[in-house]
């Protein structure tokens, strides 16, 4: 048990990650202890033990799609596997993929550039933010920034280490200044990468880059226009569209409305 704690917070803070699944509700394996715990690395390696060696077994097989997920919550132990569905009387398991923090790199410290370092600071991310003018690189006015960078976008990029935690946005005071940045983070292994801007002129940033010999497959993971359509329009709306953008591939979902009623409780069809 204090090797599992150990790896736990090694994990948090800035180790590899490391899948946790602990019992909450026995259902019919009546011999699990509630709060047996059992730790599964990204290359297989088991800590502790959930109690049933079948049920470890599930677990650690299902750890990669967990990892890739960046899974937490309930999971209920169905026939066919590990189910997100909830199943009344089935056992039950809390599981969680502990990580450091996602890192969200915002360039540009405009109007956006703030809503959005304040919105990611809220939702848990480690948030930098770059952009080259003094007067808006004030850690005083960015109290939520881990990190501010008062530096030219280029060489500020080419030292930042980036990875599949980092997370990109590009809102910076113009296109050019858009494309700059991009060229230095195209194919470094972000998880995300957004750039705002409407079709028209992100196409031709896009255009430039690959006339330039960028890789297609690495400008095709490029997310622009950058969000999801939610009609957004204040600086506040746009931070939330993006959010809600890098929460969905970094969770998984598809941006569809949740709105769900029985049949019987739904809008009656307009009629001609």
């Amino acid at each position: 048990m204090l090797e599992l704690t150990r790896r736990i917070a090694e994990a948090a803070e800035g180790g590899e990650p490391v899948l946790v699944a602990m019992v909450l509700e026995p259902g019919p394996r009546a011999h699990l202890r509630p709060g047996d715990r059992i730790a599964v690395t990204p290359n297989g390696d088991r800590i502790g033990t959930l109690g049933d060696s079948e049920l470890d077994e599930l677990v650690a097989s299902t750890a990669p799609t967990l990892f890739a997920d960046h899974a937490v919550g309930t999971v209920y132990v169905a026939p066919s596997g590990l189910s997100w569905r909830t199943l009344p009387g089935a056992t039950s398991l809390y599981v969680e993929v502990v990580e450091p923090k996602p890192v969200l790199l915002v360039v540009g410290a405009g109007h956006i550039g703030r809503a959005l370092t304040k919105l990611g600071n809220f939702l848990g991310f480690h948030v930098a933010i770059i952009d080259d003018r003094e007067e808006f690189a004030d850690p005083a006015l960015l109290p939520e920034a881990d990190e501010v960078i008062c530096r030219e976008y280029g060489p500020a990029l080419d030292e930042y280490p980036i990875g599949p935690s980092t997370h990109i946005v590009l809102v910076t005071r113009g296109h050019k200044h858009d494309e700059e940045a991009l060229r230095h983070c195209v194919g470094r292994g972000a998880r995300y990468v957004g750039m705002i801007g409407s079709k028209r002129r992100t196409s031709t940033v896009l255009e430039h880059l690959l006339a330039d010999g960028f890789d297609p497959a690495e400008l095709a993971k490029v997310r622009t226009p950058i969000g999801l359509d939610i009609g957004a329009e204040t600086p506040e709306e746009i931070a939330v569209a993006i959010m809600a953008e890098i929460i969905l591939l970094r969770r998984g979902g598809t941006g569809a409305p949740m709105y769900w009623r029985p049949a019987h409780l739904r809008e009656p069809a307009a009629t001609s």
